[in-house]
């Protein structure tokens, strides 16, 4: 098979494509390929071939090279918002390119200041021409190195079409450890290694089977945790299939493994009867928050569709390929505007709608009925509504909130393919939408300056429509009484997303006070943001370092730019993760050494050590599944099991860094509980520091383990720096998982029990003058700024979007009252009761 070649499109670091913060690239709904952190500001062609599209707002264009290939290039993230300010199209549409050659001029300020990310990615849109991609690591100069190299695929037969053989492969039962059973990410993960084999690949459950190839299909198996699948299928590759992707199931698809017995799902919700109250309608909260404003009901949009076909078969087949392809860029754009908007995660919606539109159980069907000369429309219509209304039947809620996902990437090919776009309600500023339910394409691109909250009929929490909400920030009540419908436009109405409530007929003076207290909370954080540089002082004087936690090259820049003092924790697991082999101590080093470039001179990096185990597994690291996770073999523990293959290569990168950079680089050990194993890990760094001739670096750890907390003064007299990780420090000081459905909500920071241990490691650490930060989502609450200090916490590592009210809120304090206050707090009866002690956030 012939193999081919990219050069890097712009010079800079290498990034996995996954770890780009926007899901519509991470999630490779748009295609695969790679991502690069640039360092100069031209593009220039990766290939020979000719320039099809220069997106409008010149951000991004497409090269298509002389085998056929689509390649994207795309500048930053959410750069669409920019309108082309900041970029330079050197090239026409049509013109003809040699490898190299200059393509796009684009200003990094510019960028920097406007759009949320740089990253600069290069994929291949139509992947059925390409396979086997190796994307190079480390640095990479522009139009000289190799980016990517894949091998042209031929034309392959549809193994799909192929009658089952007698002697089909069939794979042994494994039982799903998924502890959310296949919903869709595991199930387009699996749905995607299938494809990667030419056989045909069939995943049975009980007496039903489904193309494993097929997200949709895979959903609508409805399969839980601890179900029993098995796989079958023919074709040359059969027997690889099935051992693999058997292994892959068993391994959890990349989710997370649930201990065996019991439901991790739980049993139904049991709704407690709430007497009715007047004016009050009731529903489910499923974004947090208080709005008032005026009611905008929203109707379903029904596109007709023509019985008639547009031409021949063939011409009527192009025609609705063509509407596919359309949905799909307009996925991939949606997608980087949302990472850039709101993040990775939320984006990823949009990845998995994407691949909605390579699922064969619901393009074949259309393509067999055009193909027999019925028109494409209204067998799509039917196909894509029929999936949809299976899963949003189910029992299952991940998969019942699916069912719009199905409808919402139905509709978009729908809208393409008879060019009737659905008419839109103009949003008046307050607008409170009411309806039955809200796509996921619909919600991400609401303006939250406009849109005061959403209220919806149907829907969960777990929608998807909900989780962007939550990262917009925008209040919603789901699941709410029908009668909401009924609302006249423009009635008043109060949304409380906490208590999942909707009120009608507010009194004029409540309604006042709502709006003056969002007012003064709108107010406050553009005060906040303005301020964001200025140094963390209380206003008797004392300073608190504030800085940030990143997990990527792309949040130092926005850690930095928000305010951040520095980085109090690296997540080194993305340096790891998301790909098939180890990263080099060389392409580590580099990594460090930019993320230290980017932090300044003088500034402090926390690298923490790689940090997984049976609960994060990697490819390359084999791990034995575990009962509990959390009390297995993880953090350190992994390190010194796997020193030569993990632990020792990235210390000696580390040190690498180290020896160059203008950053004050730190490292630190994850998951420490005894003194014997900091000793090991501490051991481990000195003898490869000596073997390096290496500067010596500050070497701190983890607190995450009560005992630790407890034996505080002992580890001080030999570590220079504590990072509390309040998260596990509370799971584990409270014996209450952290993701578990029921109990999530108990597992508060705030809890009397894990301030005293807080107290308990700055006391110790502060007997031998060693100071301590605070990494865990603790750190990022404002308001609890004031126990942390109080308790005499040195410093407060914060995710980003939080850093510039953090340090507001420690401007706002009296040191010698926030300590009367956290004495108060550790002696008081329970979390709850801490709350209530918290000083308001300032006005």
């Amino acid at each position: 098979m012939p193999s081919a070649q990219l050069r890097a499109p712009v010079s800079g670091v290498m990034t996995p494509l996954e770890e780009v913060p926007d899901e519509v690239f991470a999630s490779k709904m748009v295609g695969d390929g790679v991502s690069i952190d640039p360092t100069d500001d031209v593009v220039v062609a990766p290939c020979e071939g000719t320039i099809t599209l220069i997106h409008p707002a010149h951000h991004a264009l497409t090269v298509r090279s002389g085998a056929g290939a689509e390649i994207i290039i795309h500048v930053g993230l959410d750069t669409i918002e920019l309108k082309g300010d900041g970029f330079t199209p050197l090239v026409a549409e049509g013109d003809q390119v040699t490898t190299g050659q200059p393509l796009l001029r684009f200003d990094q300020e510019r960028i920097i200041a406007g759009a949320s990310s740089l990253l600069t990615q290069m994929v291949i849109a139509n992947m059925d021409v390409a396979r086997n991609l190796v994307p190079a690591v480390g640095l990479v100069r522009a139009g000289q190195d190799v980016a990517l190299s894949f091998e042209l695929s031929g034309d392959a037969a549809d193994p799909a079409a192929e009658a089952r053989p007698v002697d089909a492969v069939v794979g042994a039962p494994v039982v799903v450890p998924c502890a959310t059973g296949l919903h869709a990410r595991p199930a387009a993960v699996l749905a995607d290694r299938a494809r990667g084999f030419d056989s045909q690949v069939r995943l049975h459950r009980g007496d039903r089977e489904v193309n494993a190839k097929s997200v949709t299909a895979v959903m609508t198996l409805d399969v839980s945790h601890a179900d029993e699948v098995w796989l079958s299928a023919w074709g040359p590759d059969a027997d690889a299939a099935v051992s693999e992707l058997s292994e892959a199931i068993r391994g959890g698809l990349g989710e997370t493994i649930a201990a065996t017995g019991g439901t991790p799902e739980g049993e139904p919700a049991v709704t407690e009867p709430v007497e009715t109250e007047p004016g009050v309608l009731r529903g489910v909260g499923a974004s947090p928050g208080v709005a008032v404003g005026i009611a905008v009901p929203l109707t379903d949009p029904d596109i007709p569709v023509t019985d008639s076909p547009s031409g021949s078969p063939e011409q009527e087949w192009s025609v609705f390929q063509a509407a596919v392809e359309r949905a799909r860029l307009q996925l991939a754009e949606l997608e980087t505007a949302t990472a850039a908007k709101v993040g990775i995660y939320q984006a990823d919606i949009f990845g998995a709608q994407r691949q909605i539109l390579d699922d064969p159980e619901l393009i074949e069907p259309v393509e067999a009925a055009v193909r027999a000369g019925a028109a494409a429309g209204p067998v799509w219509k039917d196909t894509y509504q029929q999936y949809a209304d299976l899963l949003s039947g189910m029992a299952n809620p991940l998969l019942a909130a699916r069912g719009s996902d199905i409808r919402d990437v139905g509709l978009r090919v729908l809208t393409e393919l008879t060019g009737t776009i659905p008419a839109r309600a103009e949003l008046p500023a307050g607008a409170v939408i009411i309806s039955r339910d809200l796509t996921a394409s619909d919600t991400a691109v609401l303006d939250a300056e406009r849109v005061a909250a959403i209220v919806l009929t149907e829907g969960g929490a777990t929608s998807h429509s909900s989780i962007l909400a939550q990262s917009l920030g925008i209040p919603a009540v789901v699941g709410c009484d029908p009668r909401v419908l009924d609302l006249a436009e423009e009635t008043e109405v109060v949304v409380d997303g906490d208590d999942g409530t909707v009120r009608v007929d507010v009194p004029a003076a409540e309604l006042a006070e709502v709006r003056s207290r969002l007012e003064r909370d709108a107010e406050r954080r553009r005060r906040n943001l303005a301020s964001a540089h200025q140094p963390a002082v209380t206003r008797d004087g004392h300073r608190v370092e504030v800085v940030c936690n990143i997990g990527s090259l792309d949040d130092v820049r926005r850690g930095m730019a928000e305010g951040a003092e520095g980085v109090g924790l690296l997540r080194s697991e993305f340096v790891f993760m998301n790909r098939a082999t180890a990263p080099s101590e060389q392409e580590q080093a580099e990594l460090y050494q930019a993320v230290a470039d980017l932090v300044g001179e003088g500034n402090r990096l926390i690298i923490r050590t790689l940090d997984v185990g049976g609960d994060k597994p990697l490819p390359y690291l084999p791990m034995a599944a575990e009962d509990n996770p959390f009390l297995g073999q993880r953090g350190i523990r992994v390190g010194l099991e796997h020193q030569e293959k993990v632990l020792r290569p990235q210390l000696r990168a580390i040190l690498q860094a180290a020896k160059t950079s203008r950053a004050a680089i730190h490292v630190m050990f994850p998951m420490i509980s005894t003194l014997a194993e900091f000793r090991g890990a501490k051991a481990i760094l000195e003898e490869e520091r000596v073997r390096l001739a290496a500067p010596a670096v500050p070497v701190g750890i983890m607190v995450e383990v009560p005992a630790v907390a407890m034996m505080a003064e002992q580890f001080a007299r030999e570590v220079d720096f504590f990072s509390i990780g309040t998260n596990d420090l509370t799971q584990y000081t409270m014996a209450m998982d952290r993701g578990h459905p029921k109990l999530a909500p108990r597992v508060d920071a705030l809890n009397p029990g894990v301030l005293a241990l807080i107290r308990s490691t700055v006391q110790g650490a502060h007997a031998h003058g060693t100071w301590v930060g605070v990494c865990g989502a603790l750190a990022s609450d404002p308001r609890a700024a004031a126990i942390l200090l109080g308790l005499g916490v040195d410093e407060l590592s914060a995710v980003i979007s939080a850093v510039a009210d953090v340090k507001a809120a420690v401007r706002d304090l009296d040191l010698s009252r926030a300590t009367e206050l956290a004495e108060r707090a550790v002696s008081s009866e329970d979390a709850s009761a801490v709350r209530d002690l918290l000083p308001p956030i300032n006005s």
